[in-house]
């Protein structure tokens, strides 16, 4: 049920190239850019982008001949295409909200202070304890319509606002239900679970992070596993919450049961959590606000990919991760949005690519890779997204705008025209 579809009048196709991780400055830097191009995609995959002349081709021209009157076609009238964003960064399903805590942390609390006030994630857990699936359901819903339209056609969605068995596979089951709804076809933004049960110590375990891990580790993981609901494995590893040997036994039991790995590592004191994802071979570690740079290269070593997070430090009042050094250093970088009801109550990908433009110092390239091929490969999925290239899943965007630049150049504004989603117009008129 996926969409054949000829793409033309491109003005610009800019992506980056390549179906792994885009470790270090040349490689995240590094996309192409072609005039007067056109995409074909048939049965949701790319089977052509490039200039528009190549349409020409013989075996292009028998493709396009055999696609017959299901061929849907769409002219971009002379605009910039790129490929669909990945934000590979989200806790996007949960319940309740915190604006208060909001006006708390504008007024200079730390957030930790907040936290042991019984504010932050104890907050949502209360809330999202107490909704029903279907409440769930229709809030991420929600959330979700907001990201298509602002271009992001594959996301990750973290559980942890449950921290209860019940809870948590509510959570995770929601997430099912949404990614179910797409199909028949392709249309909405894809989702990859991921459980974060480890997010913060509930309050029946309040001063006993291990015990509350070993709980985990014994029935919530094992559940989660059995019922195929996540395909990573996350922890909020951070001085107050979950130490160096909680986590690692955490993230060693979830390996075991065939989840990928990611963590919270480093985001407000330095306890070596990047150190403990490059030990491990993380897919990830994201936010890194604290990370050493001993840490940091060991994580360039291990291929492990830095999630940078720049809405969250803009929210919190906070210095940006060192995304320039970790691209420096040899690092794949992958920027994400970090939805989630408190530290960071924003979707906003437009203020996020000039976020990571003007404060994160990125290129503009580096800033297009990192939300495409970067987010892509913090997933496990750079070999079917992330790029316009042949073989890979027709998901891409029309911008209004005639260059890929305008995403930071036209600050913070959302300048998407058209979704693409497996080769179906999921966003945008057909002409």
């Amino acid at each position: 049920m996926q969409g054949d579809l000829l793409v033309t009048g491109i003005g610009e196709l800019t992506t980056p190239l390549g179906s792994a991780a885009p470790r270090g400055k040349e490689a995240m830097g590094r996309v192409s850019s072609v005039k007067d191009a056109a995409v074909l995609v048939l049965k949701g995959k790319i089977e052509y982008a490039g200039p528009a002349s190549g349409l020409a081709a013989p075996p292009l021209q028998a493709a396009v001949a055999a696609a017959g009157p299901g061929l849907a076609r769409l002219d971009s009238g002379g605009r910039a295409v790129v490929p669909g964003f990945v934000d590979s960064h989200t806790h996007f399903v949960f319940a309740g909200y915190r604006d208060d805590e909001f006006m708390w942390k504008a007024a200079g609390l730390p957030y930790m202070e907040i936290h042991k006030r019984g504010g932050g994630i104890a907050r949502s857990v209360a809330a999202t304890r107490a909704a029903s699936k279907e409440e769930l359901v229709a809030l991420g819903a929600a959330r979700l319509r907001t990201m298509l339209a602002l271009g992001v056609t594959t996301v990750e969605g973290k559980s942890g606002y449950g921290l209860d068995l019940a809870t948590e596979l509510r959570q995770l089951e929601a997430m099912r239900d949404l990614e179910a709804a797409r199909r028949p076809g392709a249309q909405g933004t894809e989702i990859v679970p991921t459980f974060l049960g480890p997010h913060s110590v509930p309050p029946e375990y309040a001063g006993r992070p291990g015990d509350y891990v070993d709980f985990v580790v014994a029935e919530v993981l094992p559940a989660v596993a059995e019922r195929g609901l996540a395909r990573f494995a996350d922890i909020f590893c951070e001085k107050g919450v979950f130490g160096i040997e909680d986590s690692r036994r955490y993230l060693e039991a979830a390996r075991g049961l065939g989840f990928g790995l990611k963590l919270h590592a480093d985001e407000i004191e330095r306890i070596g959590g990047a150190g403990l994802a490059a030990e491990l071979g993380a897919r990830s570690a994201d936010h890194l606000l604290k990370a050493s740079a001993e840490d940091l290269g060991r994580m360039a070593a291990a291929g492990v990919v830095a999630g940078c997070l720049p809405l969250t430090a803009f929210t919190l009042r906070e210095p940006y991760a060192d995304a320039r050094g970790m691209i420096d250093a040899g690092l794949a970088v992958a920027i994400a949005s970090d939805l989630n009801p408190g530290s960071c109550y924003s979707q906003s990908i437009p203020l996020a690519f000039a976020l990571a433009v003007l404060y994160l110092r990125l290129s503009m390239e580096e800033a297009l890779t990192a939300l495409t091929l970067g987010g892509a490969a913090s997933l496990g999925l750079e070999a079917s997204k992330g790029s316009l290239e042949p073989g890979k899943d027709g998901d891409l965007l029309v911008l209004e705008a005639p260059s890929y630049r305008f995403l930071a150049y036209h600050a913070g504004m959302n300048l998407v025209r058209n979704v693409v989603k497996a080769g179906e117009l999921v966003v945008g008129p057909a002409s």
